[in-house]
This record gives C-alpha cells, sequence and structure tokens, in this order.
C-alpha cells in the first residue's frame, strides 16, 4: 500500500459537500500543479479501490499499476494518466455514491472535476479531436442537419452501413452505435417562444404554477416529441407553460469536452433570457437530466460569486420533481385512464446527482395497475462517449447490467429519464424494443 493511504481512517459521515470551481485561478491550468493533484487523487484511489466497478477511468488506473514493474503508482507512464481522464464522462458517481474521501474529509477528493481539470488543460493546449469538437458543437450541428430536404440525407445516411463505415472513417464514430434522428420540425417550432396556455398560474410551495420549458438541444433537435409530451402533462395539470423567447446549448456538451470558454459564453446568453421569465414569476423546467444538473449544479460551481446564476438555479425543476411538489399539494392530476403495468425503468446518472429522490418513479407508480423496477446503473452512454469508435464497445460493457436487469423484468416498457441512455439500452437488447420516455408514459397514462 502507498504512503498516502498508510493510517487510512474511515471517510467523513457527513453529506459531501462541492467546493466551486476554481477555472479562473493562476493555477488551474499549469500542467505541473495539475500533474501534481493526479498523483495525489491517483495514490489515494490505488489505496481505496472502491470505485472500480463504476467507469472505465478506475479500472484503467488499477490495470496500469497493477501492471507496472513497481505496482504502485510511481510506475505507471504519465502518459496513461490521459487514458484515465479520457474514459471520465463526469456522471459524477464516484463523487456521490462511493468515494469516502470528498469534501469535507480532509483528503478533498473530488474525481470528477479533477478530471474536468485535464480536459481542460488538453483543450487549452489545442488537444481536443476536431470530432470531438464538431460532435459536442450541438446547435450547430442540430441546425445543419435539420434543414429541410438535408435533413431527409442526414438520418437516411446515419441509418445506411455505407454511410456509419463513412462516418468512422470521417470521425472515428462507432458503426453499431446508435445516432438519434434529426427534425427540420423543431420543438421550438412545434411550440412558439412566448406562448402559453391560458390556465391561471396556481402557486404550491415552491412552485409559482407555470413553467418556462428550457427544450435542450437534444429535445429540440433530436426528439421534439418529449418536449411536446411534457406540455401536454402539464397543461392537463393545469399549469401554464411557455418557452424562453430564445435559447442555446447549456453547456453541458462542452463542458465535458474541457472547453470552459464555451461554458461561459453558453452562460452569458441563456442566463440573462431565463432571468427575465424568472422575474416575471416564471419556474423553468428541462426535459433532460444533464441540462437540469447544469444550472442546478455546475454553473454554480463556475461562477459561485453570480447572484444571477444562483437565480436560475434556485429556479429550475426535474419535472417530475416539478410534478411531485405539486402533488404533495393536492394539484397533481390522477385521472389516470391507462395502466401501463410493470415499467423497467433506468434511473440516469445525472438524475441521481440532483439529490432529488426517485420522483419519476413515485409518479408512474401512481397510476393503477402500474410497477415500476428502478435500475441503478450507469448506461454508459454519457453525450458523445459511447460513439466514439474507441470507447463505444466499453461503454456497452458498463450498460451491460442495466441491458440484463430490463430483460430479466420482462416488462410491458423501459424507460430512462435520459434519452441518449434509453437508446444505449436499445442497442444493446437488440429486440426491435423501443425505449419510452417517461413524459411519454405518464401522457399515455393520462389518455392525451
Amino acid at each position: 500500500m502507498t504512503s498516502s493511504t498508510e493510517g487510512t481512517r474511515e471517510g467523513s459521515l457527513e453529506a459531501p459537500t462541492r467546493h466551486p470551481l476554481d477555472w479562473t485561478g493562476p493555477s488551474f491550468y499549469d500542467e505541473d500543479s495539475l500533474f501534481k493533484e493526479l498523483e495525489r487523487v491517483f495514490d489515494i484511489c490505488h489505496g481505496c479501490r472502491r470505485c472500480f466497478n463504476l467507469c472505465h477511468s478506475f479500472p484503467t488506473l488499477f490495470d496500469a499499476i497493477d501492471e507496472s514493474d513497481t505496482m504502485e503508482l510511481d510506475g505507471v507512464a504519465r502518459e496513461v494518466y490521459w487514458d484515465v481522464v479520457d474514459h471520465c464522462y463526469l456522471c459524477d458517481m464516484c463523487y456521490m455514491t462511493k468515494c469516502p474521501y470528498v469534501p469535507p474529509h480532509e483528503w478533498n477528493v473530488d474525481f470528477p472535476h479533477l478530471m474536468l481539470r485535464a480536459k481542460a488543460v488538453r483543450f487549452k493546449k489545442g488537444k481536443a479531436r476536431a470530432r470531438d469538437r464538431i460532435l459536442t458543437s450541438t446547435d450547430t450541428v442540430g441546425k445543419l442537419a435539420g434543414i429541410p430536404v438535408v435533413v431527409q440525407m442526414v438520418n437516411a445516411t446515419n441509418k445506411s452501413s455505407l454511410g456509419r463505415k463513412a462516418l468512422d472513417s470521417l470521425l472515428a464514430v462507432h458503426p453499431d452505435a446508435i445516432i438519434p434522428e434529426y427534425h427540420s420540425k423543431t420543438l421550438r417550432k412545434r411550440i412558439g417562444a412566448g406562448e402559453a396556455s391560458v390556465a391561471p398560474a396556481v402557486p404550491a410551495g415552491p412552485t409559482a404554477g407555470k413553467v418556462v420549458l428550457f427544450a435542450t438541444c437534444y429535445g429540440n433537435y433530436n426528439e421534439p416529441a418529449i418536449g411536446q409530451d411534457l406540455v401536454a402533462v402539464f397543461q392537463h395539470n393545469d399549469i401554464p407553460v411557455t418557452l424562453a423567447r430564445k435559447e442555446q446549448c447549456c453547456g453541458m456538451p462542452k463542458l465535458e469536452l474541457g472547453n470552459l470558454d464555451a461554458v461561459k459564453a453558453a452562460r452569458d446568453a441563456n442566463i440573462p433570457e431565463l432571468l427575465k421569465l424568472v422575474d416575471e414569476g416564471w419556474d423553468i423546467v428541462a426535459p433532460i437530466p444533464s441540462c437540469v444538473l447544469m444550472y442546478k449544479q455546475e454553473l454554480p460551481l463556475m461562477f459561485p460569486d453570480d447572484a444571477d446564476v444562483a437565480r436560475v438555479r434556485d429556479a429550475i425543476f426535474d419535472p417530475f420533481e416539478y410534478l411531485m411538489l405539486r402533488h404533495k399539494h393536492g394539484l397533481l392530476k390522477t385521472d389516470f385512464g391507462v395502466s401501463l403495468g410493470k415499467i423497467a425503468y433506468h434511473v440516469a446518472c445525472h438524475l441521481r446527482v440532483q439529490n432529488i429522490g426517485m420522483k419519476t418513479r413515485d409518479l408512474l407508480q401512481l397510476i393503477p395497475d402500474t410497477s415500476v423496477i428502478p435500475i441503478e446503473r450507469c448506461s454508459g452512454h454519457d453525450g458523445i462517449y459511447a460513439v466514439k469508435r474507441e470507447c463505444h464497445d466499453i461503454s456497452m460493457k458498463i450498460c451491460r447490467p442495466v441491458i440484463n436487469s430490463v430483460k430479466k423484468a420482462e416488462a410491458a416498457h423501459y424507460s430512462s429519464d435520459c434519452p441518449m441512455a434509453g437508446h444505449q439500452i436499445e442497442n444493446g437488447l437488440d429486440s426491435g424494443m423501443a425505449p419510452e420516455h417517461p413524459l411519454t408514459l405518464l401522457r399515455m397514462a393520462y389518455g392525451l
């Protein structure tokens, strides 16, 4: 055992706390300082190894140590450190569920944000791959791919074996990875910005009773039906819904790339628009857990002194969190006309990190003759990780326990709050049975 783990005591029993990300500090982008911290944390991880069964970062690190001449971290080449970084997709599960050394523990281990720092250093040095820059430019890709006529060509190419071989050759996108469809009739075109239903807002607890739908780039360009399902469910519950007058990507894809300046640009574009609506008495909901997490956690940690960011943080909700708050105050309609039977429900990592409990499960179980089997394992998708040629097979291995749980459930439906995770499961099932988003299932149960 290495020196840093000698005399290890039990981890703190206090709730984890998150320190702000000092991304503008003088040493943040200093590579020597970075590697000193990587060595410190990797040494602690080597002596603990509780995270061996999470993402592939930890097996990569532990295998490199075990196969080295010294069988300690000092026998691992620094080049391997970057392999560890590449396999971290910032799911936050090690921080939230496994690591006993997170703050307030004196060792102050924040593995995901250390990996984020490493990604930011590499990006700042111009070493990010062109493929990753393109795939994380979700608004740009969505707008180009969604042009009428072009959209048919893009979708047809993505579904053909020849097209996928070309995509693999050009961008190293794995030919077996599921790529979502693009739509020229986006969610924002289907639901006019600034328009709202006429029902009066009825406040309840922390909710104002009327919501702004943050469409998200994925919900806007790839699966607009999810946003439409959300609107139908909320309006059925007499909750007025509107869209922000303008929005762009929340910044999560660029965060995972390490392009923190692009995250700042997204904040500068979105926060003022959302804040105007908050000032007008609107709450905010978004159908993608990663986007909610961006506003609830990552932006506040990057901009801890920004009062506007804090106000948006306090006004944004997961859709099922919002609906269950309404239910707590007797305002959720339970006039379900359709039973759903058994649902295999994958709990997305970026939803678990929000520490709101299983509100999706709780709401779906209000439907008569409906049972929900939660699956609390990572799907291994995380944005672009699962579509990369070098990562796809690993991502499917990570997803295998989820896939096996869905098969074992023999459910009438399987679902995930993260639609990309749902398609990752679909890829492993290889049965032709498609995932259904929880909002879609809820709309179905209402008979809307």
